[in-house]
């Protein structure tokens, strides 16, 4: 079963949260973002998470909170908020009715680029860059993911509970690398490489963890014929590996 609290959180921090990436590596995104002035939209979930995400320069940053935003989209449940992603609602602004066309057309345009990284057509994956942006922003997606499962899902929980204090290195040989940090059993996921792990999760190659993200390989026998490297920390590991389980029935 699907919580839809959790959803909600992995859905604002783990998915619009990878805006940011996106301004970063794709090319396109940048062109999109026109707006002369910076413009930030909160997005206030109620019983849920909030946040704001700044836009400036052909970037953007998400911080919690909405207390200071331009346009401001109140969602009365978070079963409301996953519909906004899921494209079955449409939010009316609180605030901000002067913003209403970068909502309308650089917003909406930067989130369908997103989702066409996030759900490509197999087509535009045998492009060689698309590929790795596409990959790269499945591996951010996923660390953020981890640990709003970890923070908010029942079975998740129960895995954090069981996790020892200290950094998780969760990367891609020669390519992205993201932290997930262990305080009094709440994950905190970090799109940075990590720099004094306790335990490592590494895939041997772009490829591989493409392939284990469509799940089109079996993680155990990647571990087995080492092309997912496991080392340090072992109990961090297993519970880990139980919370990415949760992952793929929440980001499917």
């Amino acid at each position: 079963m699907i919580d839809q609290k959790t959803l909600a959180y992995i859905n604002l921090y783990g998915v619009l949260g990878t805006l940011e990436n996106l301004c970063e590596l794709a090319p396109e995104a940048e062109s999109i973002l026109t707006n002369k002035k910076p413009i930030s939209i909160g997005f206030d979930v109620k019983g849920g998470p909030k946040a704001t995400i700044t836009f400036n320069n052909g970037r953007c940053r998400m911080e919690q909170g909405c207390t200071k935003c331009d346009v401001k989209l109140p969602f009365s449940s978070c079963e409301k908020f996953n519909g906004l992603i899921d494209g079955t609602v449409t939010p009316i602004p609180s605030k901000g009715f002067q913003h209403i066309k970068f909502l309308l057309n650089d917003f909406t345009k930067l989130t369908d680029l997103l989702n066409k990284y996030m759900r490509p057509d197999p087509a535009d994956l045998e492009d060689e860059d698309f590929f790795r942006i596409s990959t790269s922003l499945m591996l951010y997606t996923i660390t953020i993911a981890i640990a709003q499962i970890g923070n908010n899902d029942e079975i998740g929980k129960f895995s954090a509970d069981h996790m020892v204090d200290g950094e998780i290195a969760f990367s891609i040989k020669d390519g992205p690398a993201s932290t997930i940090r262990v305080k009094n059993h709440r994950l905190l996921g970090i799109k940075k490489p990590c720099e004094s792990p306790r335990a490592i999760m590494e895939f041997s190659s772009i490829k591989l963890a493409r392939d284990l993200f469509d799940g089109k390989v079996n993680a155990i026998a990647c571990v087995g014929s080492g092309d997912i490297v496991m080392k340090g920390m072992i109990s961090m590991l297993d519970n880990l590996n139980r919370i990415l389980d949760r992952v793929a029935l929440y980001l499917a």
